[in-house]
């Protein structure tokens, strides 16, 4: 008889006897029964299991919880399943590719004889529902490779026998839920009753393979969770990511354009707006670094590839990277900042008294990134980044960390971000030796625990030449967006030859220090966009104030009172064009404007300004003088 040991959610753990062939499933309800239903399957030996696998032999199991992220993953692929069934009932001769669980839901391919259209979408989630009623089992059916082959071969599944063909197991497995049979590894829920809060979300075109010379499929996307509380919270985030679309966003506050036909893909162009709101941050910046001991460099967009040969750019990054030839010689634009510092470094030697060294630039970097990840300002081919390289002696390394930490946290305040913490460490190709990396890595933690942050590791996410500390925006959502980053190098010290002289003459190696306080600005302000819904604090608005004369004869009174606020170096639109007023407040709402100075025959002649404010509406009459110093109070305190 066997022994089966469960390790519960709860930490405690719980033995028993059980019959040999019993199912998983009835062995967890005789260790707990409360767990029956909110567990999607088990561990044995770190391995995924089915519920409905028999116990032969003394096992240890560890329950895998629907609400935990491999059971949602279990629960979303069981759901793609069940769209695949409700798919090929309702549309005989559909053929199948692939559909895997996805981070935010799932989706599945398909060969279909018609052209899906979103009514068809309500047609199978109502054909889903009646399948998940219905409780059909996930049967697992494990086969010789050539058996599986024929049985698709049979049912002319010319995806399914393409994959089949290409796994050198002799053993495969595919999984059966009523009459719906599909080529897969599961694990699966035990039965489709699990699947209880679902949505289909869209359509789209996909490459059988991602290859463009295959045949286009139809995609359908979906989501599930394990409640419907949960999936209503999720599609009131999706809705509201939507009306915060930068790129929508973008068009409508007139900040930015992309000119894939005429330009290129992943290039953007600022419009005066979008280039106020860059330049803002950008002073700001500015300002920060000068305040805390850096110094600005500015390098050149190109260089000869002998540069990024040394530092190791051309064999780990190479698909990224533009080539150019001139004059007979290679050369590359830039992908990074990094090898232009150290030549500033390097050009006369160093003593221990000139470290650290903290120099700092708003550098443009070019990386040819896939068209297909191309996204608005979140992911383009051309973006400047507030990157600063910190030259440090290794007894200095642990306080200038520290100190870039603080600065990373202080700037994910004045824009008003919460924050997650990854730690990414050596990936499988990399530069120097293990011990560095090491060094390297145990610095950025002790700089993490002593301030007793919570953070995650990232196993093997690292940058070729050093781990990192990666901080993550969280946005007015709850989404989370890639921003600071902190990366601790021995590395390409070591390359370039670089030294210092110490105390007692010697010559040694300094440490460096990559880091970007905000990240790629482009993504930044693309973020920022999302995270304010366009509606910028006062600070940080490329229009702060839009003056709107109500008639013609209230114009030269509303040019007198724009002066003057220019004077006070606020920003500031005039109004003059012949409409409405009302007409005139609603645009300047729409354009998301913080204060509207309403000007009439009271306001003339009492030397006042009707005030309104786009979160708050109208504040009544006020002096230009009240309304500038409180302007400028907030404006102070930079409020997010």
């Amino acid at each position: 008889m066997p022994k089966v040991n469960f390790s519960l959610p709860d930490g405690s753990k719980k033995e028993i006897n059980v019959k040999v062939n019993t199912s998983i499933k009835d062995a967890l309800s005789k260790a707990s029964p409360e767990l029956v239903t909110s567990t999607v399957a088990v561990k044995i030996g770190g391995y995924l299991t089915d519920l409905s696998q028999p116990l032969k032999d003394n096992c240890s199991l560890e329950p895998i919880l629907m609400s935990s992220a491999e059971g949602l993953e279990i629960l979303r692929h069981s759901a793609s399943h069940v769209m695949a069934q409700a798919v090929g009932e309702l549309f005989p001769g559909t053929k199948f590719a692939i559909g895997p669980a996805i981070e935010t839901g799932f989706y599945y391919d398909f060969e279909i004889p018609k052209k899906l259209t979103p009514e068809d979408l309500e047609k199978i989630e109502k054909k889903m529902k009646e399948i998940v009623k219905k409780d059909l089992p996930f049967e697992r059916l494990e086969m010789s490779r050539e058996d599986a082959i024929d049985i698709m071969e049979k049912e002319g599944e010319k995806y399914k026998v393409e994959l089949l063909k290409e796994i050198t197991d002799e053993t495969v497995t595919l999984y059966r839920q009523g009459s719906f049979v599909d080529l897969c590894r599961g694990p699966h829920v035990p039965g489709t009753s699990y699947i209880k809060a679902f949505k289909l979300l869209s359509l789209a075109g996909a490459y059988w393979r991602g290859d463009e010379k295959r045949e286009m499929l139809q995609r359908i996307y979906g989501t599930a969770f394990p409640s419907d509380a949960e999936l209503k919270d999720y599609l009131y985030k999706l809705e509201e990511a939507e009306k915060r679309d930068h790129r929508r966003l973008g068009r409508d506050l007139d900040l930015f354009s992309i000119h894939h036909e005429d330009a290129g893909p992943g290039l953007v162009y600022y419009h005066p707006k979008g280039a106020m709101l860059k330049s803002i941050i950008e002073d700001f910046l500015k300002a920060e670094h000068l305040k805390r001991g850096y110094e600005f460099v500015s390098i050149p967009h190109i260089a000869k590839i002998d540069l990024f040969k040394a530092s190791g750019h051309t064999e780990y990054y190479r698909e990224y990277m533009y080539f150019m030839e001139v004059d007979d010689r290679e050369y590359v634009v830039k992908p990074m900042n990094c090898p232009g510092h150290i030549l500033i470094y390097n050009r006369k030697i160093r003593s221990y008294r000139d470290l650290p060294i903290r120099y700092f630039e708003l550098g443009t970097v070019y990386r040819h990134e896939k068209s297909g990840v191309l996204h608005g300002l979140l992911r383009v081919r051309g973006f400047t980044q507030d990157d600063a390289h910190i030259f440090c002696t290794p007894t200095q390394l642990q306080d200038e960390i520290n100190k870039v930490i603080d600065f990373a946290f202080d700037m994910m305040k004045v824009f008003g971000f919460d924050y997650e913490i990854d730690l990414s460490t050596r990936p499988e190709e990399y530069v120097g030796s293990e011990e560095n990396w090491d060094h390297a890595t145990s610095a950025l933690k002790r700089a993490l625990e002593a301030r007793k942050e919570t953070y995650k590791i990232d196993e093997g996410a690292g940058i070729f030449y050093g781990p990192k500390i990666d901080i993550k925006l969280k946005d007015a959502i709850g989404r989370l967006w890639q921003g600071p980053t902190i990366q601790v190098d021995f590395n390409l010290p070591e390359r370039f030859d670089l030294s210092y002289v110490a105390e007692d003459g010697t010559k040694k190696r300094p440490v460096m220090i990559h880091r970007v306080v905000l990240g790629s600005l482009e993504r930044f302000i693309g973020a920022l966009i999302e995270h304010f819904a366009g509606a910028f604090p006062v600070w940080l608005s490329p229009i702060q104030v839009s003056v709107l004369p109500i008639a013609d004869r209230h114009l030269d009174h509303s040019k007198k009172i724009t002066e003057k606020l220019k004077a006070k170096n606020l920003r500031v639109a005039l109004d003059e064009r012949r409409e409405k007023i009302n007409l005139k407040i609603r645009e300047a709402e729409l354009q998301k404007i913080p204060y509207m100075l309403i000007i009439g025959d009271k306001e003339v002649e009492s030397k006042t300004i009707s005030l309104r404010s786009r979160s708050k509406g109208d504040l009544g009459k006020k002096s230009l003088e009240e309304f500038v110093t409180e302007i400028k109070k907030e404006i102070d305190k930079k409020t997010a």
